[in-house]
């Protein structure tokens, strides 16, 4: 015989999420000298809400993101030179490639939202948080009204060999 657990008391209900429990914060992140990667995984981290203790993964419970400087973006280990971004128009012969060095100083707001859109889930909930992130070249953007609050990645920062301890 089962006991009933109810009547016990010890049965916890799962939690999930409604609309109405979700409280979106605006936040500001100042792209110079963080590196591609570690500031990609901060993003979308914030973008789905995992830093929120109601986070569920079926739900959309993340913050809006704001990405200034992205002109100042560090890639390491020589990946600027290296790591190669591939297109196809479609057509046969249509790939085209191209540096990351190249793209950092023409388009380095696409390569940083690209960055943090491939972090993100790969469906329709991942296209709606995609929705929530946006990226600028410069210093300034237009969303001042919703009062965001600058936040301070420590973890993305580049560390040069001196500053790190090495000789």
């Amino acid at each position: 015989m089962v006991p009933n657990t109810v009547e016990q008391g010890s049965c916890v209900r799962t939690f999930s999420p409604r609309p109405a429990d979700v409280t979106r914060a605006w936040y500001v992140v100042d792209a110079d000298g963080l590196v591609l990667g570690r500031l990609s995984t901060e993003v979308a981290s914030l973008l789905r809400g995992k830093h929120k203790p109601i986070f569920a993964p079926h739900t959309d419970v993340g913050d809006h993101v704001i990405v200034i400087n992205t002109d100042k973006v560090v890639l390491t280990a020589g990946k600027a030179e290296r790591k190669v971004s591939y297109r196809h128009s479609g057509y046969p012969g249509g790939l085209t490639a191209t540096r990351y060095s190249d793209l950092m100083t023409d388009r380095s707001d696409e390569v940083v939202r690209k960055a943090v859109v491939g972090m993100l889930p790969k469906n329709r909930l991942g296209r709606k948080m995609a929705t929530k992130l946006r990226v600028y070249r410069g210093p300034e953007h237009p969303h001042a009204a919703q009062c965001p609050e600058e936040l301070d990645i420590a973890a993305a920062r580049h560390r040069t060999a001196s500053a790190a301890g090495g000789s």
